[in-house]
């Protein structure tokens, strides 16, 4: 059987950012410079970051021949996460989010099927944050990318209720990115690795034990690297709110006088079960564990690229591990669109 696939967790950015807006520091805003030794490659500058870029970064053309090559039918694109930039002020944030979301859009608009977008918004500022969803619906974005943290505070925290209200208010998808906040605890070498796991998953933590997932039930979000180990950990958590082993319905409180569920009317387990994942996790064993837990209905396929090549062909693991014809073609094609809410392309 011939699948159709959307590579879900696929990183972009502009190939010139225009000059800082007025009022804001020059040398906070982000450029791009020629990278001399690769052929049409440039250089992003972004604070004491200087990140050398191939030309996939920013360049359509080449980034459908990458697509092709690796068997691809569309991409779901979404921000370099080193420019969720939380630091900068609101409105600064607000003026390089526009930036990045019209790029992000007009590929969008040139490429209809083949390119999908996920803006970007200033959630250091939640209120503009939440203004701001509706601009990013009006450009022809699906939703947006956010990071796990805000300058490494919690998702959950009630500042950031009117953003979560407004998203499941519009029904935006948002995609939850796992962004190490700097720590002398991880080891600079693993903060690619252990680093960005343990953000993935407490990035989750925040939305299912932090009351999100509670009070706005609509939500459609989805995390990357299938939130770090956050899915091994939902049985412990599981047991902490009912006293229940394998998702089993909890027994009667009488049954358990020690200690009462935890606030949540809904167990983390059937919480977490409303999201999407993205099976990024480079093993079918840890794949099998998520499509297990979670169901294939809940996994996607993503590579992290250009930051990491993909598999050849992409979903490569994911066709070696005897899933049914039904549960391939929902992880590889069409998960992805029911996460974004909209109806997938037709593509011959």
């Amino acid at each position: 059987m011939s699948v159709k696939v959307i590579d879900t967790h696929a990183h972009i950015f502009p190939g010139d950012f225009g000059p800082a807006p007025a009022g804001c520091d020059p040398a906070s805003w982000p450029s791009t410079e020629p990278n001399p030794d690769a052929e049409g490659g440039k250089f992003l500058l972004n604070g004491p970051m200087r990140f050398p870029a191939a030309a996939v970064w920013f360049d359509a053309e080449r980034r459908l021949e990458a697509s092709a090559a690796r068997g691809l039918d569309a991409e779901l694109l979404s921000p370099f996460p080193a420019l969720l930039n939380y630091r900068a002020p609101g409105e600064a944030g607000r003026d390089l989010a526009r930036v990045i979301n019209e790029y992000i859009a007009g590929l969008v608009a040139a490429y209809p099927g083949r390119f999908y977008g996920l803006g970007t918004v200033p959630m250091q500022d939640p209120e503009l944050a939440a203004a701001e969803l509706t601009e990013v619906a009006k450009a022809g974005l699906a939703g947006v990318e956010i990071a796990s943290n805000v300058n490494g505070a919690g998702l959950h925290e009630e500042r950031f209720d009117g953003f979560w209200a407004e998203a499941d208010r519009l029904g935006t998808a948002v995609f939850v990115h796992g962004l190490p906040v700097p720590s002398d605890r991880v080891p600079g070498p693993a903060t690619a690795t252990f680093g960005v796991g343990a953000e993935g998953a407490l990035g989750a933590v925040s939305i299912v034990a932090g009351g999100v997932a509670e009070k706005y039930p609509g939500l459609k979000i989805a995390f990357s690297h299938a939130a770090g180990g956050f899915p091994l950990m939902l049985g412990r958590a599981n047991w902490f709110w009912g006293r229940t082993w394998n998702g089993e319905p909890p027994p009667p409180e009488s049954q358990r006088p020690e200690a009462a569920p935890w606030f949540a009317e809904h167990g983390p387990l059937e919480l977490a079960r409303r999201f999407y994942y993205d099976s990024l996790v480079m093993d079918h064993r840890a794949i099998r564990f998520l499509a297990d837990l979670l169901g294939t209905g809940k996994l996607l396929v993503g590579s992290d690229f250009p930051a990491m090549p993909r598999e050849d062909p992409i979903g490569k693991t994911l066709r070696s591990m005897a899933l049914s014809d039904d549960e391939l073609s929902d992880i590889l094609w069409h998960n992805c669109f029911r996460f974004l809410g909209v109806e997938p392309p037709k593509l011959h």
